[in-house]
């Protein structure tokens, strides 16, 4: 029976980036997948030189190009795009809220500064809408402590204390990635070819993460995590999905993309994620599995 998948995220290309493999992968499964986003990405850095008009522009031109880079991205996995508050004559309530301590965390509008109880009822309205069996978001740190991340986690949590027992999904998972494959691809992009992750002269070249560098939070032991969603076919489809946010990603190839600080990454066929009770948000003993069934 085709189950309904709920990712909440806090800008366009996050979806992507950190869920493409299972998003892709439960498409295939014949799965309703929906995307709900937090804000629009207004706060982020431009890579094309020909779009970098769109970056801090004074009528946030950026939000709506990278609102139509989204549409386009979820087209080509085959997911359903939702945008938190959006409503006629706005495409959404909150502003992207920048890097902590920003000018634009300052702002009234910022996500970050979103009064909780309103964000959340307005996830409340998304969940009743679709009805999910599952819900997917960030863990308590945002994955690397972004605000907006951050406040996407809890703000979902608190949509979800305020729903009814009937309407809970049946799981909830939190975004989170193995020590394991984190050091593996570390070791990889070392040992690859420069060729691999250069970019067509003459855009500079992307450059490798040093080894030494800590991994964000949510790289976490291997035991934490419960399911491993591993779709070599998916891969293609995130890497079509990645190409649509141009705006913020670079793909150097089928292996490797990168953000606007040109540091390389490596593109896998897998995800992982922890499966947590939707109330509490405490981890399920004895949780594990291959996709997000539930």
């Amino acid at each position: 029976m085709p189950r309904r998948l709920l990712f909440v995220h806090a800008h366009p290309d996050d979806e992507t980036l950190t869920c493409g493999i299972a998003m892709a992968h439960h498409v295939a499964l014949g799965d309703e997948v929906h995307v709900l986003t937090c804000t629009l990405g207004e706060e982020g850095e431009v890579i094309p030189p020909d779009l970098a008009e769109l970056e801090g522009h004074e009528d946030d031109l950026l939000g709506p190009h990278r609102h139509a880079e989204l549409t386009e991205a979820l087209r080509r996995i085959g997911a359903h795009l939702r945008v938190l508050g959006a409503a006629e004559g706005r495409l959404s309530r909150f502003r992207d809220s920048g890097m902590a301590g920003s000018p634009a965390a300052a702002r009234p509008e910022a996500f970050v500064n979103a009064d909780l109880d309103e964000a959340a009822g307005l996830v409340v309205a998304v969940i009743r809408d679709v009805r999910p069996d599952v819900v997917v978001t960030y863990d308590p740190q945002g994955g690397y402590g972004h605000p907006d991340h951050i406040q996407t986690h809890r703000v979902t949590r608190a949509a979800l204390a305020m729903l009814g027992a009937a309407e809970l999904p049946a799981a909830a998972f939190e975004i989170v990635t193995p020590t394991s494959w984190a050091r593996e691809d570390r070791a990889w992009l070392h040992d690859q070819d420069p060729a691999a992750y250069d970019r067509p002269a003459p855009a500079p070249s992307l450059v490798l993460p040093a080894e030494g560098d800590p991994f964000p939070p949510s790289v976490v032991d291997d035991g934490l995590v419960s399911h491993h969603v591993v779709d070599d076919r998916a891969r293609t489809v995130k890497n079509d999905a990645l190409r649509a946010h141009a705006t913020q990603v670079i793909v150097a190839s089928e292996d490797v993309h990168a953000l606007s600080n040109l540091i390389a990454v490596r593109t896998t066929a897998r995800e992982g994620f922890a499966r947590v009770d939707p109330r509490t948000w405490a981890r399920v003993p004895g949780a594990s599995g291959t996709d997000l069934a539930g």
